[in-house]
């Protein structure tokens, strides 16, 4: 998976590798549901069918963005919030 860096000028994109967990912190809020996308994709295509999206807890703003995408994605079997992160984190189970 890639994605266009933000800085400026640059025009390098960015190799994201395909792991169990993704950490949505440094990508800005209106990529998110692309990067979700993408990602979904990657890790069905990797063999992944559990993942993990870290969002953070703040006021809930990412994680209604990633659930949303979660919800409308055809890959995705079902998802919820990761009990041991107090709504900071999402798992999703795809398809097989």
């Amino acid at each position: 998976m890639t994605r266009q860096p933000e800085a400026e000028g640059s025009e390098e994109p960015v190799r994201v590798p395909i792991e169990p967990a993704l950490d949505l912190h440094p990508f800005r809020p209106k990529d998110i549901p692309s990067v979700v996308e993408e990602y979904l994709t990657a890790a069905h295509e990797a063999g992944l069918r559990e993942i993990r999206l870290i969002h953070g807890r703040g006021i809930g703003v990412q994680r209604g963005i990633v659930q949303r995408t979660l919800d409308r994605h055809p890959l995705v079997v079902e998802f919820y919030d990761a009990p041991e992160s107090h709504l900071g984190a999402t798992v999703a189970r795809l398809r097989t």
